[in-house]
């Protein structure tokens, strides 16, 4: 195939060149030319997508538990508790006829709960060469650095919130020690199963009261102690969220639990979310459901100081910039041991 060179310069043409009068030049494209010119399409007309897809991942720690944020880097977090008892009881309280001059007193018993705190701190590098070259393509690597240290700060904040870690010996919200641990109530069917899939929309808002109420019980009925939280493995959740009450209905399970809960007759605002720290969390690596009462009163974990820029330096013996950041968290404090439920094999 001939071509008519139209004005352009012969550097670099590619194939065997004549001269035909004036500046025309006619050249054929050879094995070598089309090569070559296959490079610069794909070098020069190729579309640069401009997002960078950064890994999958969620959180829910804000959802599931306050976190208050100050108190810069103490070592742990104290929490003043108090008892109340008279003598006799509240019920020998009366002023009897008869002569008798003495009353009951009132005594008051204080005590301190400490909280373990602990400190993060993690580290960006840049080299000085790459910081020019993010010049040319208008790519910020420091700022890609900043958003990869965030997700691994936000990964130590949701393992710290749901089980602790054991290298601290501290727990979270869905292992604590001292939380009553319930089994979930069978489907009563000739081969008995706990499991939601297997039960009921009545079988599964009864075990979802069960736990309501046995933690409500143990509060002494306090109406500002009514649990107000729910949360379950994604898989369970999803089944209710989706499945009918009847083939005939449009109800879904979940707006039938949200409807009929007990809390919520109770006037709780009571909430049903899911979180992936649930599945395999119970005894024999069961399913756990936790059903609490979410109020800084009962339940909290302190951000002391936050995630926080601490120090940039250049680092000339490996050509490059290197940056600290470092926060301070407390594990999670729970206040009312007796406002949270596990109800396990779900």
């Amino acid at each position: 195939m001939a071509f008519k060179n139209v004005g352009t310069s012969n550097l670099g043409l590619s194939g065997t060149q004549s001269a035909r009068g004036g500046n025309a030049a006619v050249f054929n494209m050879d094995a070598a030319g089309i090569a070559s010119g296959q490079a610069f399409l794909t070098s020069e007309l190729e579309k640069r997508d401009m997002l960078v897809r950064t890994p999958l991942t969620s959180f829910t720690y804000t959802r599931d538990i306050p976190v208050r944020v100050g108190g810069g880097w103490a070592e742990n977090v104290s929490a003043m508790q108090v008892g109340y008892g008279i003598t006799g009881g509240s019920g020998d309280n009366l002023m009897h006829s008869g002569g008798a001059n003495g009353i009951p007193m009132v005594q008051a018993d204080f005590s301190k709960g400490f909280f373990k705190a602990h400190m993060i701190a993690a580290g960006t590098r840049v080299m000085w060469i790459d910081m020019q070259r993010g010049n040319m393509t208008g790519r910020n690597l420091d700022s890609l650095l900043r958003d990869g240290l965030r997700m691994a700060y936000d990964k130590h904040m949701e393992e710290n919130t749901y089980t602790g870690f054991s290298r601290y010996q501290t727990t979270g919200l869905i292992n604590n020690p001292d939380v009553t641990i319930m089994e979930a109530g069978s489907n009563g069917a000739a081969s008995p199963s706990s499991k939601w899939r297997d039960k009921t929309p009545d079988q599964i808002l009864q075990d979802v009261n069960d736990g309501i109420l046995a933690t409500w019980e143990r509060a002494e009925y306090d109406r500002d102690a009514v649990p107000n939280h729910l949360i379950m493995p994604y898989e369970q959740y999803n089944y209710i969220a989706t499945t009918k009450v009847t083939e005939l209905a449009e109800k879904t399970i979940l707006k039938f639990l949200m409807d009929h809960n007990v809390a919520s007759q109770n006037g709780s605002d009571f909430f049903i979310g899911a979180t992936k720290w649930c599945k395999g969390a119970g005894d024999d690596g069961t399913d756990r459901l936790v059903v609490y009462c979410n109020k800084e009163r009962y339940l909290a974990m302190d951000e002391l100081h936050p995630l926080t820029r601490a120090m940039t330096g250049p680092n000339t013996e490996n050509f490059c910039y290197d940056t600290a950041y470092a926060g301070n968290l407390s594990e999670v404090e729970v206040f009312y041991d007796q406002t949270i439920t596990y109800l396990d094999g779900i």
